[in-house]
């Protein structure tokens, strides 16, 4: 990275500032700080990924999200346990939680943030609903993937229509304490999701394809 005084004179901050901001990157492994070397950039594989921060970064911007089909492959690993766990561990105020965000989320149909938030609160309410200590930082996981994969899906009104049945039929199972049907139907819910993911990245890559093919035949002419 370029030296200091450069930065600072960049994005017109003090060096103290900059210093503090360099001090965060680092903390996340995002950059590594040294002496005489000076400062550089970490390989991917060095982020801390489990960092809230770190994961709407990434997950910001336009098009396809890069990483949403690793953070997909952690929410089928933790989501269907945890719709177990709170089918057998749920206390009425957890299912009134799970319920209104689902209410939430059927009164939001064309409103792609309340969308978002409500589908987020309906999952973290879910996993606050399991009582295990070590379940609620998944969040920021499930989070950054909910915001991700609904760039891509919240546009088509068919496919929204169908999720709300799916989580509804989590929300009937949990209800009924039944920890296998549950886990069935949030496994069932992460599917359709991966199907969902999986038809509109094929459109948006037909349609930069078209896109791309148009162009090229307008610069032959």
């Amino acid at each position: 990275m370029p030296n200091e005084a450069f930065l600072g004179t960049q994005f017109g901050v003090s060096r103290t500032v900059l210093r503090e901001a360099i001090k965060v990157l680092a903390s996340k492994g995002l950059i590594e700080v040294r002496r005489k070397t000076g400062t550089r950039v970490n390989a991917h594989g060095q982020w801390n990924m489990l960092d809230p921060e770190v994961l709407n970064w990434m997950f910001s911007g336009e098009g396809i999200p890069a990483g949403l089909a690793d953070l997909m492959e952690i929410r089928m690993l933790v989501e269907p346990a945890a719709a177990r766990m709170a089918a057998l561990r749920s206390t009425p105020e957890d299912l009134r939680g799970i319920r209104n965000a689902l209410l939430s989320m059927e009164s939001a149909t064309g409103d792609l943030p309340s969308s978002v938030e409500s589908d987020l609160r309906f999952h973290m309410a879910i996993l606050q609903a399991t009582h295990n200590a070590f379940m609620r930082p998944f969040g920021a996981l499930i989070g950054a993937a909910l915001r991700g994969s609904f760039r891509l899906t919240s546009s088509n009104t068919d496919l929204y229509d169908l999720t709300l049945h799916l989580h509804r039929k989590v929300l009937d199972a949990i209800e009924a304490q039944n920890d296998a049907q549950a886990e069935s139907a949030m496994n069932a819910l992460l599917k359709q999701t991966l199907r969902d993911i999986d038809e509109q990245t094929r459109v948006i890559r037909d349609g930069r394809k078209r896109s791309s093919s148009t162009k090229r035949s307008h610069r032959s002419r």
